[in-house]
């Protein structure tokens, strides 16, 4: 767990995500006893294991949407520390029923935001080619935000190294 602020990239994601969203589900696999341990007693974290994590972000999704009990949910990678509460705000303001994606055609970031006429289809599909051609598959729009967290997923070490170098640019909590 990369250490961001005075936390871990993943709690920094999290605690975002809970300034807009009442709860956050929080689907694990690589590490699932350790992030269980760090997460499952946060009140407004569900923590889900993913048995079958190693098939890749896409099984992930399909485990969490059994967790799902709202007409829109959104879905952000945990490795994304500057999305602001103002972002998923923004998105939900803009909320249909299908898929809102910020960014545009060309270039889409997180969180994404989905309406539950979305769930069926996501839940039945056998694999995915990629994430974003799942979610085009419905009615789609695309919120264009010109803040550069949307496409901030720390992934990579040279990613690390331009989140900790650019922090306070990028921070959603500084001022």
């Amino acid at each position: 767990m990369l250490p961001y602020n005075s936390s871990t990239i993943l709690e920094q994601s999290i605690r975002n995500a809970l300034s807009f969203c009442s709860r956050v589900i929080l689907v694990v696999g690589h590490r699932e006893e350790e992030l269980m341990r760090q997460y499952s007693h946060w009140d407004n974290v569900t923590v889900i294991r993913n048995k079958n994590y190693k098939n890749g972000m896409f099984s992930s999704i399909q485990t969490g949407i059994h967790e799902v009990n709202t007409e829109y949910f959104f879905i952000c990678h945990g490795d994304m520390p500057c999305v602001s509460g103002l972002i998923y705000q923004s998105l939900y303001h803009h909320r249909f029923n299908g898929t809102v994606f910020p960014g545009n055609k060309l270039r889409t970031g997180h969180p994404v935001l989905i309406h539950k006429a979305t769930f069926d289809h996501l839940y039945r599909m056998n694999e995915a080619k990629s994430m974003k051609s799942i979610f085009q598959q419905g009615q789609v729009h695309y919120l264009d935000l010109t803040d550069p967290s949307i496409y901030l997923d720390v992934d990579t070490p040279e990613a690390y190294e331009a989140l900790v170098n650019t922090e306070s640019v990028l921070d959603p909590l500084s001022s």
